[in-house]
C-alpha cells in the first residue's frame, strides 16, 4: 500500500524520534495523521454518497476516478524512473524536513494531520479506497468499520517506528538511523515500484467497472 511504506511519512516520525522527548512528539504525529487518513477516507465517501442519493451515476464516476488516479500514478512512476537514473545526485528531501526535529509536539500533530490528509500520495489512495468502500453498497456500519480499518493499516508504517523505541529503549536511535538513511538514499526506488503496481491495479479495476456500460 502506497501509504503504508511511503518513506516520507516514516521518515518524518523518525526524526521526530531522534529528537528531544520523542515520544511525546511522535505520539502526536502519529495520531495527527491517522486523523488525517481518517478524515480524508470520511469525506470521500460522504461525498460519494451524496451523489448515490441525488442519481448521479456515481458509479461510472467513480470507475472514472480510478483511471485517472491510476494514470497519474504512472505519471508520478515516470518522474522517480528519471530521479532514478541520476543516482550521482545526493537524495533530496523537502525544505520542510530539517525543521521537524524541532517542533513541538502541537505542531508535529498539525505536521500529521498535513501528511494523512494532502500529501498527494497519500490523498490519492484514501480517495481511491473510499471510492472502492462506498462502491461495495455495504451499510453505514460496514463503512465505518472498512473506513477504520483502513486508516489503521495506513498508519502501521509509522506507528512502527514508535513501537519499535517503546521496546528497545536506548538500543533503538542507531538503528532509527540506519533505516532513515536507507530510506532516504531509496526513496525513488520504493516509491517507483509501488506507483507502478498501483497504478495498474487502479487503471484495470477502473476499465473493468466501465465494462457493463459499454453498447453490445
Amino acid at each position: 500500500m502506497v501509504v503504508l511504506v511511503s518513506p516520507i511519512n516514516i521518515i518524518a516520525v523518525i526524526l521526530l524520534l531522534l529528537s528531544d522527548r520523542p515520544t511525546a512528539r511522535a505520539s502526536a504525529y502519529f495520531g495527527g495523521y491517522l486523523v488525517g487518513v481518517f478524515d480524508v477516507v470520511a469525506a470521500v465517501i460522504s461525498v460519494v454518497e451524496r451523489r448515490e442519493e441525488a442519481g448521479l451515476g456515481s458509479s461510472s464516476v467513480a470507475a472514472g476516478v480510478r483511471s485517472a488516479l491510476g494514470v497519474a500514478l504512472l505519471a508520478a512512476a515516470l518522474q522517480k524512473a528519471m530521479k532514478l537514473r541520476a543516482r550521482h545526485r545526493v537524495p533530496e528531501l523537502p525544505a520542510w524536513m530539517n525543521r521537524v526535529s524541532a517542533m513541538a509536539p502541537g505542531r508535529a500533530a498539525g505536521l500529521g494531520v498535513g501528511i494523512g490528509a494532502l500529501n498527494p500520495k497519500n490523498l490519492a489512495m484514501a480517495v481511491a479506497a473510499a471510492i472502492a468502500v462506498r462502491s461495495a453498497s455495504l451499510h453505514l456500519g460496514e463503512t465505518l468499520v472498512i473506513a477504520v480499518l483502513y486508516t489503521v493499516t495506513a498508519g502501521l508504517g509509522v506507528g512502527a517506528p514508535i513501537v519499535m523505541t517503546l521496546v528497545l529503549g536506548d538500543r533503538a536511535p542507531a538503528l532509527l538511523e540506519r533505516w532513515r538513511q536507507w530510506l532516504e538514499r531509496n526513496n525513488a526506488l520504493v516509491m517507483l515500484v509501488i506507483y507502478l503496481v498501483f497504478a495498474v491495479a487502479l487503471i484495470v479495476t477502473g476499465l473493468q467497472a466501465n465494462e457493463p456500460l459499454r453498447p453490445r
